[in-house]
């Protein structure tokens, strides 16, 4: 029993609350993480006693941490130790030999690398906004929207129709948007994946995933996750409910931080391309505005090639070079030397929750000073 339903109330609310037990006087409002392997059983009955018998199955920390984001999600939530794990755990109790997966060109390429490391699994690739082919004889649709890196976005309602009107399932990678930006499975989704790494915990210290779907796959999925012992630790739990209360806080910063640089960017001669949902004149902005609550606070644009994109890094003071988004820093990435398929100088640019007016400031010094040493 929690003591908030998130059916209701706003964004704020429904994160600062999600997944906390009942108040009981004396105790804190999210209870420590339980850092237990196995526990006492009762002697007579066993595991039946008792919801905890042994940490790799279940444990009260994985638990508040799954009606939190099961809650948000609008559905059943299962955790597991990476985002990668989660997809894994997804592909691999979802299809088999003989099967057909539909996935994203422009997605997660890692995700792409290991569905075609399956035995006997066929693997279609299309391009996040299409156009999509038959989905007869597919078993399984993941879409990924907006797409990692370039932030294309498809029509999960549409597309889900479509698949399970051909007999398939579908799964959406909603790990840009969370679950304040989109609820895939309101939309028709069978499942939601994602890394809660990124924005979701935001905070730049857990390493997550997650999937949420209805009790019936949650159930495989939930024993795929126990037979593997994909599982995240009880303190990485922990730390990711602790970070779900400043969610909505979190994302309104990043949002309006992303809006400004985006418009500034577009109009910077050395940037080719400028891609984020919100803009009016982005190909994603129709689609975007209709499915999505709000626009992550991720980037993309590019540069001349990979030398302009190191300077620009170099030069500036706000701008930390790493991989992985949505943290509270604000963070570039040059996916080109991931193996991405994208030009040299295209840029992941995750916004964190510095003050607008200072990122504004220090990009356009960046890229003015990154420039100058192109032009000398």
């Amino acid at each position: 029993m929690t003591s908030t339903d998130p059916a209701g109330y706003g964004d704020g609310t429904a994160c600062v609350h999600a997944g906390l037990p009942e108040p009981v006087p004396g105790t804190p409002f999210l209870p420590g993480p339980v850092l237990a392997a196995p526990y006492h059983l009762d002697p007579e009955n066993g595991p039946a006693a008792a919801a905890n018998g042994y940490g790799r199955v279940d444990n009260p920390t994985w638990r508040g941490l799954e009606a939190a984001i099961g809650g948000l999600e609008g559905g059943e939530c299962v955790v597991f130790s990476s985002g990668m794990a989660a997809i894994s755990a997804a592909l691999l109790t979802l299809v088999g030999p003989g099967d057909t997966v539909v996935l994203p060109s422009d997605g997660y390429y890692k995700t792409r690398a290991f569905a075609a490391s399956l035995p006997g699994v066929t693997v279609r690739e299309v391009p996040t906004a299409g156009p999509y082919p038959s989905f007869d004889g597919v078993r399984l649709v993941l879409l990924e929207t907006p797409a990692n890196p370039g932030l294309d976005v498809c029509d999960i309602a549409e597309l889900s129709a479509a698949a399970h009107a051909a007999g398939a399932l579908v799964a959406v990678d909603s790990t840009t948007a969370t679950p304040l930006g989109q609820q895939p499975l309101r939309l028709g989704a069978d499942l939601v994946v994602a890394s809660g790494t990124k924005a979701l915990t935001g905070h730049s210290d857990v390493l997550l995933g997650y999937t949420v779907a209805g009790p019936e796959l949650t159930a495989r999925l939930r024993t795929w996750r126990d037979d593997t012992g994909a599982v995240p630790g009880p303190f990485e739990a922990w730390l990711a409910h602790r970070s779900l209360s400043t969610l909505d806080l979190r994302l309104a910063r990043q949002s309006a931080n992303a809006a400004a640089l985006a418009r500034m960017l577009a109009g910077r001669p050395e940037v080719s391309s400028v891609r984020w949902p919100g803009l009016p004149g982005d190909p994603a902005h129709e689609v975007a505005s209709r499915q999505m609550r709000r626009i992550p606070g991720v980037v993309a644009f590019t540069l001349p090639d990979a030398a302009h994109v190191g300077r620009f890094l170099s030069a500036s003071k706000l701008v930390y070079a790493a991989t992985s988004f949505g943290g509270t820093h604000t963070t570039a990435d040059r996916r080109a030397q991931w193996g991405d398929p994208v030009p040299e100088g295209m840029v992941r640019l995750s916004c964190g929750i510095e003050d607008t007016d200072d990122l504004l400031l220090d990009l356009d010094a960046a890229l003015n000073a990154a420039r100058a040493a192109t032009a000398g």
